[in-house]
């Protein structure tokens, strides 16, 4: 099994309106590709962190194995997904992707 997690970090010229409209929507798309993209098993996005942290987003996914995961960046939903709800409104990306 392979993890995929990554952390961003929102656009500053966000209000705080707007980023909760924002990492609710990235919440909502991400984890709506649930079954719809082979191999992927879990996904889950944590929007409420504690003021302690310094990320806004939080993706954790798990795949069966890594060409799992090289499928899933490509797959036409989940690019739809980073294209119109994530990319347009982060301005950092962190990624850790691991065996489990």
């Amino acid at each position: 099994m392979v993890k995929h997690v990554i952390l961003w970090q929102l656009k500053d010229e966000l209000s705080a309106e707007e980023k909760i409209n924002v990492k609710t929507g990235i919440k909502e798309g991400l984890e709506g590709l649930a079954g719809k993209i082979p191999g992927l098993l879990e996904i889950k996005v944590q929007i409420d962190g504690l003021a302690s942290s310094n990320a806004d987003v939080m993706l954790d996914s798990s795949f069966t194995d890594e060409e799992a995961l090289k499928g899933y960046a490509v797959h036409p939903d989940h690019v739809a997904v980073a294209d119109g709800k994530v990319r347009p409104y982060t301005k950092t990306r962190a990624c850790l992707d691991y065996e489990v």
